[in-house]
């Protein structure tokens, strides 16, 4: 089973210095029947402009994993981090017991990035940070991981059983992903256009895929997407 999430049926907000999109309710924007999808809680597709960001604030007991598109966006926490993060480099924050952090973008242009919420497997995680530098040649027509539980392959480690790949498909290139017994899949199209088991996805729209086997996804026309391996 195949469910499209459109991007135009996500939450929205528009605060004038931020623009975002919410897959699953978030903030002011609640909706049922999208309150989160397996161990995802918060799927956020965000425009921050420049000079502008979150000032400190915290978080507990849940995976943060963020994903800069476009721009810059520089992060510094309570246990003394401090980084910028770019097109390339994935960032893993376990909040665990509680942390508090700031997102800025320091810089003149807009900061486009995924920013992804996922619950962990049990609360009282000791907090950490990390960030990777991730070739993004690497991914070209191919489903690279970047997120695991194991920290596998070279992947950020996160303490759930999900395993995030990112994928730059040329058109009509096509790779396909095996689900084992029992598991799901989310798959988040960040530019282009693909056919996901027969559905079309537009940038911006998801599939919930569930009860299927093998995944297939095939550019359109030149597509980067995120696939969410779940439990």
């Amino acid at each position: 089973m195949v469910r499209v999430r459109k991007s135009e049926e996500r939450g929205h907000a528009d605060h004038g210095w931020l623009e975002a999109r919410h897959s699953f309710s978030f903030a002011s924007y609640h909706d049922p029947e999208w309150m989160g999808f397996r161990s995802l809680r918060v799927l956020n597709e965000d425009v921050i402009q420049a000079r502008r960001g979150f000032g400190t604030h915290p978080h507990r007991d849940m995976e943060i994993v963020t994903v800069v598109l476009e721009g810059a966006l520089t992060h510094e926490d309570s246990m003394g981090s401090r980084a910028t993060l770019r097109p390339g480099i994935v960032q893993r924050m376990s909040a665990g017991t509680g942390i508090m952090h700031s997102e800025m973008n320091d810089s003149d242009a807009p900061c486009h990035l995924y920013q992804t919420w996922i619950m962990p497997d049990g609360a009282g995680h000791q907090p950490r940070y990390e960030d990777r530098p991730f070739d993004l040649a690497a991914r070209r027509d191919r489903l690279r991981l970047i997120v695991s539980p194991d920290g596998r392959d070279g992947s950020l480690d996160v303490h759930q059983d999900v395993s995030i790949y990112d994928a730059a498909l040329g058109s009509g290139v096509e790779v396909a992903h095996a689900l084992a017994d029992g598991r799901h899949a989310w798959i988040q199209v960040a530019a282009g256009s693909v056919h996901v088991n027969g559905e079309t996805l537009e940038a911006g729209d998801a599939a919930a895929v569930s009860d299927e086997a093998a995944l297939s996804i095939a550019a359109i026309d030149d597509a980067e997407f995120l696939l969410f391996d779940l439990a």
